[in-house]
């Protein structure tokens, strides 16, 4: 990022095109961000208290904290320090961001990301990118090339032919965090966020029954303080009438915030339309782009398969 002074007219204008930003205002959602828009870099000072100025020495304030932390010999803070070290200062960036450069809550966030990984270890060891991969093929969940008009990265899960002894409840998470650590490199989502649709379109009460409160706490718990992400709405669409049921297992452990951007539809889409617009998203979630497929997206996070994998002999 090149140093640039707005002048109070040019923030203006900048504030204006945010009101009125088009999907093709924004960069690419897999790689790096080469360069972030203009009117990105005004939300992040409007919206996240970001300061080209001070954002070296508020990333060594909070790595400066890890260390006085870990000093008093807690054994998370230890946990803390022992996860960071090493990492450089756009790591930092990324916790100070999704807390709005308050360097208190950043630690916090910190320490809610160790805790998540030491309390799920089953997300994070020993997995195998080859099964990810697998699993992010068959869409599990699914994740738009594009960007939504606000920039955000859009997530898809269509729970429809979801079988869960093919696919495990946590084999799906194993796929989220993956998804979520490796797109969070993008300063992009970093400042404007995600937000998730969940298709219930044929849910079945089977499925309903099988999904352990246990489970759907996990879920929960990735998506609230467990990573430096923004979260910023989460669409049902399509649920059946049960659905209720499982939503009130769910519903207590949602603090207020993110309760506030959990939006049920149902078969009405209009609202929704308003919101993610209907030529981003693929055929099987009411939009005119083909079906989903997740084979693209795996080639977009892992490249071209090697050729030789069925000729190992």
């Amino acid at each position: 990022e090149g140093t640039f002074r707005v002048v109070p007219e040019e923030e203006q204008e900048l504030r204006a095109q945010l009101e009125r930003l088009t999907t093709k205002d924004h960069g690419p959602v897999f790689g790096q961000c080469s360069q972030l828009p203009r009117h990105t870099l005004q939300k992040a000072k409007d919206e996240l208290n970001e300061r080209e100025e001070t954002r070296e020495e508020v990333v060594r304030e909070l790595q400066e904290l890890v260390h006085v932390q870990a000093a008093s010999g807690q054994e998370l803070a230890r946990a803390v320090a022992e996860k960071v070290r090493g990492r450089d200062s756009a790591f930092f960036l990324r916790f100070i961001r999704a807390r709005k450069f308050h360097v208190g809550r950043a630690y916090e966030l910190l320490r809610g990301y160790v805790h998540f990984r030491l309390q799920y270890p089953e997300l994070f060891d020993g997995l195998s990118l080859e099964a990810i991969r697998c699993t992010i093929e068959a869409g599990y969940p699914g994740v738009l090339s594009q960007r939504d008009k606000h920039g955000r990265v859009v997530m898809l899960f269509n729970i429809e032919n979801w079988d869960g002894e093919e696919v495990t409840f946590d084999e799906i998470l194993q796929a989220y965090c993956f998804i979520l650590e490796k797109l969070l490199e993008n300063e992009e989502t970093q400042i404007n966020g995600f937000c998730i649709i969940e298709n219930f379109k044929g849910f079945t009460m089977q499925q309903a029954a099988g999904l352990r409160a246990s489970d759907l706490r996990k879920m929960v718990d990735m998506l609230q303080d467990s990573f430096p992400a923004r979260f910023k709405a989460i669409h049902f669409i399509h649920q059946p009438w049960y659905f209720t049921t499982t939503y009130n297992v769910v519903k207590p452990f949602l603090k207020s915030k993110l309760l506030q951007r959990v939006f049920v539809h149902g078969d009405d889409l209009s609202g929704f339309f308003q919101e993610i617009d209907e030529d981003i998203l693929p055929a099987d979630f009411g939009g005119t782009l083909p079906k989903y497929d997740g084979k693209v997206v795996a080639m977009q996070l892992f490249g071209p398969r090697a050729q030789a994998e069925n000729t190992a002999f």
